[in-house]
């Protein structure tokens, strides 16, 4: 059966996009991802990025509070049965992930818990687009908005893995105010603008912060890097990797170990935070030879201003085509953006 519009993604954005869509009687379907172990190896389990975190504090409307009882009454009982205890912190990254879906749902919004391997536009520009999932199961659709959002890149070790919304995290603007990490030294790894940005977005929050880096001198531009030195809290660690990241179940990181790259002694130093400021990978290796991307892979939004892609019907939203600013706000923004574009494309047509 074809559909007007099929939304590929489960983040901010691709919920968003379904929100607008649905109210505007575009009846959408939206893949949603599945829950599997290559997925998890991949850190792209349905639900984003958020799904991963724990308190937001800067998405709006979500000020510190008690929840529960609203939580209770907005979401599916079968769905909020998954969800950890709510605390009086305000909203968590799989609270608001499920409101998100929850609210997409209302509307009508049709979900399919599969990938999409495959987006045939052979048929355009008079046929559909032909959407191929993981199980074999083809779709076709007049547009479609990508919404597939990008991975943190990590550094692979078991203890990082463990402590993750613990003390470790791959976002300074999304965790650095937070009470665990205020008045506390902190450790980023990293040499790019962005995690020069970063340590400069933490020292303010932060008692000290560790820049800590594989080479004997930083990769970002010269201004960030001048800029970043010349910081008075951020002391730079140069050929230094991370080796293990130290702490306990109940406190999370108390510190890091460190290993020299030119054979000098490990070093343990004392924080309460790790973020791990490597770069993103966007999820778009399906869209390989179908929409322009650029050189990092990101999909190339083709008129300033709007969502479009490089093939007409195809629209894009959140981290999957934003390498700048990675907030679930921008996401969701973007996802609004999106699905008026194409409702306003399928209407012209």
């Amino acid at each position: 059966m074809k559909r007007s519009l099929i939304i590929i993604g489960s983040g901010p954005a691709g919920w968003t996009a379904a929100i607008y869509a649905a109210r505007a009687n575009l009846k959408p379907l939206l893949f949603e991802g599945a829950v599997s172990a290559e997925n998890q190896a991949k850190n792209t389990l349905p639900m984003g990025q958020l799904a991963m975190t724990t308190e937001i504090e800067n998405f709006p409307g979500f000020p510190a509070g008690d929840l529960t009882e609203y939580l209770r009454s907005a979401i599916d009982p079968d769905r909020l049965d998954y969800l950890p205890p709510h605390g009086k912190h305000g909203i968590t990254g799989p609270e608001l992930m499920e409101l998100m879906r929850q609210q997409a749902v209302n509307f009508g919004t049709e979900i399919v818990p599969d990938d999409v391997v495959k987006l045939d536009t052979s048929a355009r520009p008079d046929g559909p687009f032909r959407i191929e999932s993981a199980e074999g199961d083809v779709y076709e659709a007049d547009a479609v908005i990508v919404a597939t959002g990008a991975s943190a890149n990590w550094l692979g070790l078991p203890s990082e893995e463990r402590f993750k919304n613990l003390g470790v995290s791959a976002c300074a603007v999304c965790d650095g105010a937070l009470p665990r990490f205020r008045n506390q030294p902190v450790a980023v790894v990293g040499g790019g603008d962005s995690a020069m940005e970063d340590a400069n977005y933490l020292s303010q929050f932060a008692s000290k912060v560790y820049l800590i880096h594989r080479r004997d001198e930083f990769r970002a531009s010269k201004f960030m890097v001048d800029r970043t030195l010349a910081n008075p809290k951020i002391e730079p660690l140069y050929s230094q990797t991370v080796e293990e990241v130290l702490g306990d179940p109940k406190t999370g990181v108390t510190g890091v170990r460190i290993a020299s790259t030119k054979g000098e002694a490990p070093l343990e130093i004392a924080v309460s935070g790790l973020f791990v400021l490597i770069g993103h990978t966007p999820n778009t290796e399906f869209l390989e030879g179908v929409v322009e991307l650029d050189e990092r892979k990101y999909v190339r939004w083709t008129t300033p201003g709007r969502t479009f892609t490089s093939v007409e019907g195809i629209f894009a939203a959140g981290d999957c085509a934003d390498h700048v600013y990675r907030q679930a706000n921008t996401a969701a923004a973007t996802g609004c953006m999106a699905a008026l574009d194409a409702e306003r494309w399928l209407a012209a047509r």
